[in-house]
Parts: C-alpha cells; structure tokens; sequence
C-alpha cells in the first residue's frame, strides 16, 4: 500500500552533521544577508549619535618614604577604599560647585542640581595594575598592590573634559594631603586627652594604693613572712621573760624570809639596851640579891658580884634616865645592820626585777597580739592589695600604651608634614582627547554584525521549522516508522545556470513502497 504524508519538520530523529550542513546550504543567503546589512546600519548610527570626550590623568601612589619599623602609617585601610571616600568628599556639592562656576558649565535652563549630577556621572577612578601603564611600577617598601589609579571625565566638549579632569585630580591630591595631616593631627590631640585622663587615673590609682600602705603598714603581703619571724621572737622573750619573773618571785620570796629573821633576832639583841629591859633585869637582880643575902653572909662573892651587877644596872639604868635623847644617836641605835640592809637592797632589787619583767611581759603581750592581727588579717590585706596592685598596673600599663602611642602619633605627623609618608603624585596630567570616547564605531559595526547574524540565523531557524519535506531515507523511516524496500530516482526538469531545462535522475525520495 503507497501512500503520501504531509509532516512537519523531522523532529524524532537525531539530526547528523549532513543535516546540519544540508541547512547551512539551503539557508546560508538567509543567514548571510542580515549579517552584512547589520553592520553598516550599526555603522552609520554611530555617526548619528553626540560624540563625547574622555580626558584621563594617572596619578601615582608613593609609598613611605621611612620605614614602617620607624614611623606607623597613618592610614591602614586598603588604597581603593580611601580612593573611594576621597572622591565622595571631592564630588560633594560644595566643592564641584566653584568648578561649575569656573568653567560656566551651567547652561541655559539646566539647574545646578542637574549639572552635578552630570559631573559626578562622567566622572570614574579605577586603580592601575602594576606594570600596566608605563612609568608606573611598584617601589620599593610600597604596601600595597594598587600602585596607581586613573581619574577620567567624560564631556561633549574636549577642552573642557581636560578641564574638568584635572581640577578633580588636583581636588583629590589635595584632599588626600588635608586628610592625612588631619588626620595624624587629630590622633595627637585624641591621644593627648586620653594621656590625660590615664595620668588623673593612674594618679588617683597610686593614692588610693599609699593610703592602702599607710593604714596596713607593717601587714602588707611583703611583711608577712617577716610578721611571722617577729611573733616567734616575742613568743620567745615571752617565755624567757616569764622564766624570769618566777625566777624573781621566788629570789623574793627567800629574801623576805631571810629578812624576817634577821628582824626577829636584831630586834631581840636590840630589847636588852632599853630602860624597860633595865629595869627588868634590875628587878631580877634585886631578887636575886635577897635571895642569896638570906642564904649566904655579906661577904660572900656572889653576894659582892651580885651587888656590883645592881650598882652598874642602876648606874646604867641612870645614865639612860638622865640622857637627853639625841637624834643622831637615836639614828644610829635604829640603823639597822648591814645584814639586814643588803638583804633590804637584794628585796628591792627583786621587786624591781619583778616589776620591770611584768610591764615587760605587757608589753610582749601587747606586741603579740598586735602580730598575731596582722598575721590573722594577711590574707584579706593580701587581697586587697593585690587588687589594688592589679588596677595600678592596668592603669600603668594604659598610660605607657597611649605615651607610646602618642610619641608614634608625633613622628607621623612630623613626617605627614614632611611629607615623607604615603604621597599620591601626579604622573600623567590629563590631556585633550583628540578621538571621541564615545561612539565607539568599530563597537557599533561589530555590535551590528552580532545583531545581524542572530537575526538570520532566527529566520533560518523559523524557516527550516516551517519547511516539511522529507529529503531522504533516513526522514522516510522516521515518519513512516516503516523499513524502506527501494527508493526511485526523482526524474525532472531543472533549469540551469542558463535558464535552459535540463532532465535530473538525482536520488530524490517522492514516493515510498509500503508493505
């Protein structure tokens, strides 16, 4: 059974690289003809847009000039941030402002917000990679890797994109120099405050610790050990002295008692010499004598002894009598005997010695006890002190931080004002365009042959999906999901280049044979 379909393009079956060759053959004038219009079109608008100007400066990025080790660098931010904030400071409104005024860039009805919006728009910094312009390379002791940057201006009118673009390079110079100075001047006077209040601070630190030394003297953590030797010692003169006081007391006690007899046998010897004892003794002779009157003669010997004892008694017992009293021999009968007063003197001695080992041994309790407070106290004095100890030496250690720091401050400003630290210069002043910037025309053509080939390659693309002929056998046995058993040549005229008619037996596939 024969039969004749009409199909779309072949769409389930894998295209080969003759397919794609066979389109590029049947298309290649649909393809090629946009791509050559494209871009003398794109060609001649660029001749009907402004042209404008672009007018470049490079500017140099120096590094310092003293070693780092020397002098700290003022700024430590990346080149292209500072660029960045630079060129914010520099496009503000009071500083494009006198350019605009300079330059009569205001014209006709435009506002001024308008022409500084203009300006800030034309205006593009971008960073130079190192060894990519001429005369801009890295020096030695640079720090960063953005050895220099380029200021552009872009305008309808050469002159003045020059113009323009060198009064915001010199804006920036300048602007980069006043923020330096500025800014190692304002860390001097910052740190010379905080120096200030460090020093009140350290100064009040260092009261409060003497105040501290002055009310716990003798118990700050130094003395301890030393507290603790000076408490045994005085444990020890305690002891000793307290042997000595027993000592004394006893010394004392065999005095008194060697004194009290020596009293009782002086005072007894002392008895005979008074008139009462004379008279005593005198009665007791007398009685004696009639006794021994009655027994023996008158002139028996102790009769005659007897009485001679009487009359010397009495004469004694007179002689005592009729004495006036005299003081110094009334004295001297009192004094006592030297036995008596060196035993007096060695009791003395031994209250004295008992009565200074006493106040001594106060005294060494007093001490004691005193010691044993600081040594009881020493670990809270201890605390305190190490605390106060600790915040003296933070606030010491601020202070000398920020003298550092302020001494570092002074030698970059000294050197900001020598101009020995990092230094943007001027390489390449900017110049007067001589070619427009803008329109690039070798752009607009290439950008018209872009244009022009997706154009035909779309209408190529929108034909081949449109054209439904089945071209071989491979389409065949993909539409008709038939194997094929023989194919006929197409058996045609043609026209040749001539435009004669000619007979063609190409293999075209009309028509298949169905089993």
């Amino acid at each position: 059974m024969c039969g004749r379909k009409d199909i779309g393009m072949i769409q389930n079956r894998e295209l080969t690289m003759d397919d794609y060759l066979g389109m590029l053959r049947r298309r290649i004038w649909v393809i090629l003809v946009p791509a050559l219009i494209a871009p003398a079109i794109g060609f001649g608008i660029s001749y009907l847009l402004a042209a404008k100007y672009t007018s470049t400066a490079t500017v140099l990025v120096e590094g310092q000039k003293v070693s780092e080790k020397i002098v700290t660098p003022i700024t430590t931010e990346d080149v292209m941030q500072r660029i960045t904030t630079l060129k914010q400071q520099v496009l503000s409104r009071n500083r494009l402002q006198p350019i605009v005024d300079t330059l009569g860039l205001q014209k006709g009805g435009d506002s001024l917000d308008d022409v500084l919006d203009d300006i800030r728009k034309n205006v593009d910094v971008q960073p130079v990679e190192a060894n990519s312009t001429p005369g801009v390379k890295r020096k030695p002791g640079q720090n960063t890797d953005v050895p220099g940057f380029t200021v552009s201006y872009t305008a309808p009118v050469p002159r003045i994109a020059q113009q323009v673009c060198n009064q915001i390079t010199s804006m920036l110079l300048e602007e980069n120099l006043k923020s330096r100075q500025q800014a190692a001047q304002g860390t001097t006077e910052f740190l010379s405050q905080q120096i200030e209040q460090a020093k009140r601070d350290l100064d009040e630190q260092d009261a409060k610790l003497a105040n501290f030394k002055r009310q716990y003297a003798g118990q700050l953590p130094g003395d301890a050990d030393n507290n603790m030797k000076i408490l045994m010692g005085l444990n020890s003169q305690l002891d000793a002295n307290t042997q000595t006081i027993n000592r004394a007391q006893q010394d004392r006690t065999y005095a008194e008692s060697q004194l009290a007899q020596q009293l009782g046998a002086w005072k007894s010897s002392e008895s005979t010499t008074s008139p009462q004892a004379l008279e005593q003794q005198l009665a007791v002779l007398q009685n004696q004598l009639i006794q021994l009157q009655g027994r023996y003669t008158a002139d028996h010997p102790d009769v005659f002894k007897t009485k001679a004892d009487i009359a010397q008694l009495q004469k004694k017992l007179d002689e005592v009598n009729s004495a006036k009293p005299d003081p110094v021999t009334e004295k001297a009968n009192m004094s006592e005997p030297p036995e008596i007063r060196q035993t007096r003197v060695q009791l003395h001695q031994f209250e004295q010695t008992i009565a200074q080992a006493t106040a001594t041994q106060k005294k060494l309790e007093d001490q004691i006890k005193l010691y044993q407070g600081r040594v009881s106290l020493s670990p809270s004095v201890e605390e305190q002190y190490k605390q106060l100890t600790r915040d003296y030496d933070t606030e010491q250690k601020v202070y000398d931080d920020l003298l550092a720091k302020k001494n570092d401050a002074e030698r970059t400003a000294d050197a900001e004002r020598q101009q020995q630290g990092e230094q943007f210069r001027l390489l390449n002043p900017a110049s007067i365009p001589t070619t427009p910037s803008f329109p690039n025309r070798l752009m607009f053509a290439g950008g018209g042959l872009g244009v022009g080939l997706v154009i035909g390659m779309g209408i190529a693309l929108w034909f081949e999906m449109s054209d439904k002929s089945i071209r071989n056998e491979l389409d065949v046995e993909a539409v008709m999901e038939l194997p094929m058993l023989i194919s006929l040549p197409w058996v045609g005229e043609e026209e040749n280049k001539n435009g004669k008619k000619t007979h063609s037996k190409q293999p075209r596939v009309s028509e298949t044979v169905e089993v």
